[in-house]
């Protein structure tokens, strides 16, 4: 069984109509828990996930506090990563030890689902696959940093997995499944295989969600992306030569279609010398050729012709 989950939910019948899409999608090998009823009662959230064979991802963010009551749920055999980006999340292990999950951690949880709760505003993401994939240590729940460059590599390819899934044939749904098991075993014991072809489109998606943020800083480089994720140069290269292109291409593309949407914004205040200094052109001149091989016109006459298009509207 494979398939994604949407939801986004608030008012009168926000929970059954959350937990009645959930149990269509997910199934009850990953049921929900139980909550509380004043949970029920406010609840409002937002969810996006997926199921694929035998895991589940989900990136879940709820406007109300949460807390679960009564039952635990899931399987003994099951490994949940939480990776909470914002809030705060709170697991309970059997016999009421708590431990609590600020933002910016990573939680690594075995064994059935037992009760938790979240402040107001958190977003959680949660990765449950088998333990065999994963082969936890001994002890309760494991907590570290959730910025690591092997949990933004899961995180990355978990969205790709996401956007692609429904349109995945079988031999595509058992890559991603695999690829999500190596990064989850990666992310839970701190160490990535620097060759390991199956992280390479993960990997690159990494490498693009940093390089979109720093667009504008002079210190972007190939380099310098592979050592915020803890990789060799070569193995980005690699990764991105599986696209077809280097990965210094692409950050130059990328540049050119900002500078694009600024040169034809509505009262435009910068100049094109600012605009090309902006998205890190060496001068205006430079600017002007890489635009012009780009997108056929210098930059002066994209710009005109974009405004007498828009006067004639």
């Amino acid at each position: 069984m494979s398939g994604t989950f949407s939801a986004d939910v608030s008012g009168a019948n926000a929970f059954s109509d959350f937990a009645h899409e959930w149990r269509s999608r997910m199934g009850e090998t990953f049921a929900l828990a139980p909550f509380r009823r004043t949970t029920v009662s406010g609840f409002s959230a937002r969810s996006r996930g997926f199921r694929v064979r035998d895991m589940m991802f989900n990136r879940f963010e709820t406007a109300a506090a949460l807390r679960t009551v009564g039952r635990r749920v899931g399987a003994d055999d099951h490994v949940r990563l939480w990776i909470v980006h914002r809030g705060t999340w709170r697991f309970e292990e059997t016999g009421g030890a708590e431990h609590t999950a600020p933002a910016g951690r990573l939680l690594v949880q075995t064994g059935r689902l037992s009760h938790f709760s979240a402040a107001p505003h958190t977003l959680v993401q949660v990765l449950v696959l088998p333990a065999a994939e994963v082969r936890p240590g001994r002890g309760g729940p494991a907590s570290g940093p959730a910025d690591t460059a092997e949990v933004r590599l899961l995180t990355a390819h978990a969205a790709m997995v996401g956007r692609m899934l429904d349109r995945l044939r079988p031999a595509g749904i058992d890559a991603a499944r695999g690829t999500l098991a190596e990064l989850a075993r990666a992310a839970a014991g701190g160490g990535l295989d620097d060759v390991e072809p199956l992280l390479s489109p993960a990997l690159a998606q990494a490498a693009r969600d940093l390089a979109g943020r720093r667009l504008t800083d002079s210190d972007l480089s190939p380099s310098a992306l592979a050592r915020e994720l803890n990789v060799s140069p070569r193995t980005l290269q690699r990764a991105f030569a599986r696209e077809g292109r280097p990965l210094s291409t692409y950050i130059r593309r990328r540049r050119l279609e900002e500078a694009r949407r600024e040169l034809v914004a509505p009262h435009r205040r910068m100049t094109i010398t600012e605009i090309a200094a902006r998205w890190q052109f060496a001068d205006s001149g430079h600017f002007a050729r890489a635009f012009r091989k780009y997108y056929g016109r210098t930059p002066t006459d994209y710009a005109a012709t974009a405004a007498r298009e828009t006067d004639a509207t």
